[in-house]
């Protein structure tokens, strides 16, 4: 079984639900070692996403959602937020294509190319606290599941898991990009908020993905 237009908006429906509910969360975190405005940024984005979904023409694929979401981020998400994330869904939604349906591999293909965009874009690395610190261990991981024979929904379990452990990871990190990079040794202790957007973005696309599964 793959993953249709219908997994890809129940996606972004998602992703506005997460990001919403864990705003002020984002908010305390970028505050603690950035500029306090990536949750306001994120929800701010996401929300403006939800009612363009219902325009969709017909026979839109997942690359188009994935197109859709990259040009309202980049056009309404401040910070280096709108830039990075705009980036990853557009390299992903390249990747995606034109095809209707997406096996594992195909997500494992897309999730690379989203991390490679917001490397490409943000200069960083892993080590560096920043959202790559999430982003590389789950496409590893599911690149491993894909690998393995996995069916799609249990390659974005792993991902997802991944990524949650990597912004785990990012709280005794010094941060070496970014503004929290100005911090030096005193951004320790904290945890990346970029890193923990992704996760829970991530865990978002497994959720549609089971409960696709599961229809």
């Amino acid at each position: 079984m793959g993953l249709d237009i219908t997994w890809a908006v129940d996606w972004v429906r998602r992703s506005a639900d997460v990001i919403a509910e864990h705003r002020l969360e984002l908010i305390k975190l970028d505050r603690e070692i950035g500029d306090g405005d990536h949750g306001e940024n994120m929800d701010r984005g996401f929300q403006a996403v939800l009612p363009k979904l219902d325009d969709l023409p017909a026979g839109s694929t997942p690359g188009d959602v994935l197109k859709l979401v990259a040009t309202t981020l980049i056009s309404t998400v401040g910070g280096a937020a709108g830039p990075l994330y705009g980036t990853a869904y557009l390299k992903g939604a390249g990747v995606a294509g034109s095809a209707t349906s997406l096996d594992g591999r195909a997500i494992a293909a897309v999730l690379t190319a989203a991390r490679d965009g917001i490397v490409l874009r943000g200069k960083a690395e892993s080590g560096d606290k920043t959202m790559v610190d999430a982003w590389t261990p789950a496409v590893e991981a599911a690149e491993a599941a894909a690998s393995n024979g996995s069916d799609v929904a249990s390659v974005l379990d792993a991902a997802a898991d991944a990524a949650a452990a990597g912004s785990d990871a990012t709280i005794p990190l010094v941060a070496r990009k970014g503004r929290a990079s100005y911090l030096g040794e005193r951004s320790a202790g904290h945890r990346d908020p970029g890193a923990q957007s992704s996760a829970l973005l991530l865990r978002a696309a497994a959720d549609a993905a089971s409960a696709a599964a599961g229809a």
